[in-house]
């Protein structure tokens, strides 16, 4: 008997299946006020985004422009837009942060949003869902709030901001699209990029030109930060540097480290040309990487940041330099240090700590624990310029051990987080310890999933070079290890992307067991995405292919699939006879995946597939076959530990009742459901619960329960950060 029972003297309950009871309409009330519900997320606002540096000179006509824009903007509840237009590196977003800490945080004061789309920029397109994703996390919306859908999220976005005046901060727009998703409904969106968007100023927005620095501001900013310097030599090195802010700090960072030297060394190295390459796909590069239009101006500065830069690496200790090399070969755009000792780099620490200090690396914001280093957008373009003088070998053993790295890595967070699920790939022979130098990357499902979250850039990264390197093996065991990411975290686009490039592979290695695999996995991205379509032609390709599968759960997989989108078309049908018809098509296909994961057998197989055939017949109407078979998978899934089904199952059971007209069991189901996944944590399944009981409620007009059930729903959904966070006192 669960915590259903007789607490409460004397009330009377009947038995309706399993463990559920019916009890007094009273105590289903009180149960349902006494269910623990996780507390709220603290109310403090997001503040993401690089901080300001305590040195900063002139930009006073910028910093007026952009305090004028938000003052205006602050003033009118309507959203606005700042556009802060600039080459690479000259200073756009240091110049964001020092107005936010001036004045902006004071005009928007509920939270600080950030993003810098060159992280989630691939192939031209930015992944708009996760940039969302991540703000409605950072906004306190839990994980399992977040849907799965770009539309969805975009609402979900507007309606938690609705109230906030928020400020968005987006590095690196390239396009309008990209700005207008991300705007907040009340708020400012401050974006930064190359060049201005003449769609973006017809829709109102203010623009912000910040050029290089002219003599004196550049003069001053040198001076700051090496005291000793003499104004003359101070000058000429900003003219060297074409009043780049970035390679004045490379510059004189590099000096910094080097005590013996003076800026006129500097001065005398960089006018005699001592560091240049004179490499002119190296300087085109650079000056792409800035936003170079061509002209002589932008040029100018190319070539001095492509000289500074240079300097200070050919400067740098041995293993510094290794370590700068393999940051070019790398695939994604972030690396943390066990990373990079996993590809063969030694004094790791050091290495980082010396290009920290010489402003070639950044410590890049990350949500999980392992620090992360990234090099400027410029710094990473020089530094690929200079991997490419690489021989070929010495460069593909790299990335060999980088992919190496990640296929073990994720295949042991799949393992952590989805448990004893069925894989085609075996377990990675690195044991997980092997992969952190210091510490275990992650210790848990809840961490690992943390991990692959944060490392999901980088992971889409590797499998495309993976696939372009022709390592076919390891693209299919990244694809299939990611699942546990894609499904989790509903980042269904990375899921298509991946599984088209393991097909690929799978047909390079002639596997049809992990061609089904990946198809099917295309074809749940597509069918969760709603593109039923879609997903049917590669449930068609992949099942031509079952004959010459070995292992009975890959034919389980495809039905199961098919079901589930036989169950869909079904709910969008007209006629009711249509829908039966559709009902009927899905019990059979699950059917078939149930008889396929008993041949094996697979106890977990076994009760999702029964607990699916019986939502087939709840769809058919057929109410007393559907509570027969539920019986039986909730009696596996006790003996088997399978606990996270049974909270599923007593919804469905839930419905057969309904149909039977029962509703006293009914709503015995489902509190057993809510109070099941209560307890285990299942806040989108006690989220479904409680809705559904109120509606119960309702019908059965038991004004008690369902004034409890909206209370409780209310009460998650607000922990749940489905409802903004309250605003600091003033």
């Amino acid at each position: 008997m669960s915590s259903l029972g007789t607490d409460g003297g004397g009330a009377t309950y009947n038995s309706v299946s399993g463990d559920a009871v019916v009890v007094g309409p009273l105590l289903m009330a009180q149960h349902i006020e006494g269910i623990q519900l996780p507390p709220a997320a603290p109310a403090a606002p997001p503040c993401q985004g690089p901080p300001p540096t305590r040195v900063f000179v002139n930009r006073t006509e910028e910093l007026a422009g952009l305090r004028d824009a938000a003052l205006a903007l602050a003033a009118d509840p309507q959203p606005g837009v700042v556009m802060v237009v600039g080459v690479g590196g000259v200073g756009k977003t240091q110049l964001v942060a020092q107005a936010v800490r001036r004045e902006l945080t004071r005009l928007f004061p509920d939270g600080q949003l950030y993003v810098d789309l060159e992280d989630h920029r691939r192939d031209g397109a930015v992944d708009l869902a996760a940039v969302l994703g991540g703000f409605l996390r950072a906004l306190g919306v839990h994980k399992d709030y977040v849907p799965g859908r770009l539309a969805e999220r975009t609402a979900l976005f507007r309606s938690v901001a609705a109230p906030l005046r928020l400020l968005v901060k987006v590095d690196n727009v390239q396009h309008a699209p990209e700005a207008r998703a991300l705007v907040p409904p009340q708020g400012l969106l401050v974006v930064t990029g190359r060049r201005a968007l003449p769609s973006l100023l017809m829709d109102g927005a203010v623009l912000i030109d910040v050029a290089p620095l002219d003599d004196r501001a550049g003069t001053e900013l040198v001076r700051r930060w090496y005291a000793d310097a003499d104004e003359g030599t101070a000058a000429d090195v900003v003219r060297l540097c074409a009043g780049h802010p970035l390679a004045l700090r490379a510059a004189v960072e590099w000096l910094a480290a080097r005590p013996q030297l003076t800026l006129d060394d500097v001065v005398r190295d960089l006018t005699a040309g001592r560091y240049g390459t004179g490499d002119d796909g190296a300087r085109e590069a650079m000056g792409v990487a800035m936003g170079a239009s061509g002209g002589a101006a932008q040029d100018g500065v190319g070539e001095a940041v492509d000289a500074v830069l240079d300097a200070v690496v050919a400067e740098v200790s041995d293993d510094t330099r290794h370590l700068y090399d393999l940051f070019g070969v790398l695939p994604g755009t972030t690396a943390t240090a066990d990373l990079l000792r996993a590809v063969g780099a030694t004094r790791v620490d050091a290495g980082l700590g010396e290009l920290l200090s010489s402003r070639l690396a950044v410590l890049a914001e990350s949500a999980d624990r392992p620090l992360r280093y990234r090099l400027h957008d410029v710094v990473r373009a020089h530094a690929r310029q200079c991997a490419r003088a690489l021989p070929e070998e010495r460069r593909r053993s790299l990335l060999r051990l980088v992919v190496d790295f990640y296929a073990d890595a994720a295949a042991h967070g799949d393992a952590l987080v989805l448990g004893a699920r069925f894989r085609i790939q075996p377990p990675p022979v690195r044991p997980l310890a092997e992969l952190g130098a210091k510490e275990a990357l992650f210790t848990g499902g809840a961490d690992a999933l943390e991990w692959l979250d944060a490392e999901r850039d980088n992971l889409q990264a590797v499998i495309r070079i993976a696939a372009d390197e022709g390592w076919h093996q390891e693209v299919w065991r990244l694809c299939e290890s990611l699942w546990a990411l894609y499904h989790s975290r509903k980042h269904l686009a990375d899921c298509v992307e991946s599984g088209l490039l393991g097909i690929e592979a799978a047909q390079h290695e002639a596997r049809p067991d992990v061609e089904i695999r990946m198809r099917n996995q295309v074809a749940r991205a597509a069918y969760e995405l709603g593109d039923l379509d879609r997903a049917e032609a590669q449930l068609d390709a992949a099942a031509g292919l079952l004959e010459l599968a070995g292992d009975p759960r890959l034919s389980g997989v495809v039905w199961e699939s098919r079901g589930l989108i036989a169950l869909a078309r079904g709910r969008s049908e007209e006629s009711l006879h249509a829908m039966g018809e559709r009902a009927e098509e899905a019990r059979q296909l699950f059917e078939r995946a149930l008889a396929a994961n008993r041949a094996v057998p697979d106890p977990h197989g076994v009760v999702v597939q029964s607990y699916n055939v019986a939502q087939a017949l709840v769809a058919g109407e057929r109410w007393t076959d559907a509570l027969g078979v539920l019986d039986e998978a909730a009696e596996v899934a006790r003996t088997t530990g399978d606990e996270p089904m049974l909270p599923r199952i007593d919804l469905v059971r839930a419905q057969s009742f309904v149909g039977l007209g029962s509703l006293d069991r009914a709503v015995a189901a489902t509190v057993a459901a809510a109070d099941r996944a209560a307890s285990l944590k299942q806040f989108a399944k006690l989220d479904q619960a409680l809705e559904l009981l109120a509606a119960l409620a309702d019908r059965a007009e038991d004004r008690p329960l369902r004034a409890a059930c909206e209370e409780k729903l209310r009460e998650l959904r607000r922990n749940m950060g489905l409802e903004p966070p309250a605003a600091p006192p003033a």
